[in-house]
């Protein structure tokens, strides 16, 4: 397991030596959890269902996409001041994610509230509504985030632009600013909770207590691939029915039989391979900040990188308890998400550059 360097710039503070390094930043983060929320089912389950959600206004946009599918947008803050704002802020959700995540949500709130406007992107098929063909999205899909960034781009010429995403959208974004180390749209991209590798995440969700996480979300994902199929045809691309799809138990058997076919791998572990974050972060050229806890649920310490497999733009702020998208301090009664405060702080650092 990586270990924090001596090299490493106190955590208040935006690397700007890292540029003249080889490798990226691994360093501890200043994450502490409170004594009630020391457990890492606590901190990812807490906010979830018992947390009181931050009040925000969605204004809500469908973007038509090359192939004339569709994603659908949610809007937050006051577009008709973007020009005053702080910047616009784009956010990618976690698996079967949406702009009523307990994460997406309370985070746009605290980004309005800094003066950002913010512009969700659901993946197809996410927030409510079946997108028009049979692929859906995945952990590497990177083609409709970079039409929307473009998009965006058009739209907004002269507004800076920041991006984060949560979970699989973090490990999406990490393997588009890899992708792509050329662009210019991004000042700056976060990833938190990302899978980083994604053969390992699946054996390890498959295992115990984490087990419960992998039926919550597969339960969801396979109800919506057996909805949508009442009304598109997928007989060109699926050879699965209804009973076959109820009877998937696991992630890995839902990418072999469903998300490998549908969006052209030869399998479950040829997706994995080609679209885990981990292999495409060393040649990143945007200032990219990771939020990450050790004892994430979703997944074991094997699946973190080392500081040799990130590029000098990435830091990798590590803490040993937090959960998957997680991070809670505070109270009982009145708890707080510390990754909000970071998210603020090192875009507040980046574009004010």
């Amino acid at each position: 397991m990586p270990q924090p360097s001596s090299r490493h710039l106190p955590l208040d503070t935006v690397s700007s030596t890292s540029e003249n390094t080889l490798f990226g930043e691994i360093v501890q983060s200043t994450f502490t959890p409170p004594w009630w929320a020391k457990n890492r089912h606590m901190q990812t389950i807490w906010p979830r269902f018992f947390q009181r959600r931050l009040r925000v206004h969605w204004h809500k946009e469908r973007l038509i996409l090359p192939d004339g599918d569709f994603v659908n947008l949610a809007w937050a803050g006051d577009r008709e001041s973007i020009a005053s704002s702080k910047g616009l802020v784009v956010i990618f959700h976690g698996l079967e994610g949406s702009n009523k995540s307990h994460y997406a949500n309370d985070m746009a709130a605290n980004l309005v509230q800094q003066g950002y406007l913010v512009v969700l992107m659901h993946f197809r098929g996410c927030g409510g509504e079946h997108n028009t063909l049979p692929r859906a999205y995945h952990s590497g899909e990177t083609e409709d985030a970079w039409f929307l960034l473009n998009w965006l781009t058009e739209l907004y010429p002269n507004v800076a632009k920041v991006a984060m995403g949560f979970s699989l959208g973090a490990n999406m974004l990490l393997k588009l600013l890899g992708e792509r180390p050329e662009q210019r749209i991004l000042r700056a991209g976060i990833g938190i909770s990302p899978p980083f590798k994604l053969a390992e995440c699946s054996l390890s969700i498959n295992q115990g207590v984490s087990r419960m996480y992998q039926s919550y979300l597969l339960k969801s994902m396979v109800n919506n691939l057996v909805d949508k199929m009442r009304t598109v045809d997928y007989s060109d691309h699926l050879e699965i029915d209804d009973v076959k799809a109820r009877s998937l138990k696991s992630f890995k058997a839902f990418d072999q039989h469903v998300t490998a076919p549908l969006h052209g791998f030869d399998s479950a572990d040829d997706y994995y391979t080609k679209c885990s974050a981990i292999n495409f972060m060393k040649t990143i050229a945007t200032p990219t900040l990771v939020i990450h806890a050790k004892d994430d649920p979703f997944m074991s310490e094997s699946v973190l990188p080392s500081e040799q497999e990130l590029s000098p733009h990435v830091r990798l702020e590590l803490s040993d308890k937090g959960g998957h998208v997680g991070f809670m301090q505070g109270t009982p009664w009145r708890p707080v998400i510390w990754m909000q405060k970071r998210v603020n702080q090192y875009f507040q650092e980046i574009l004010r550059e």
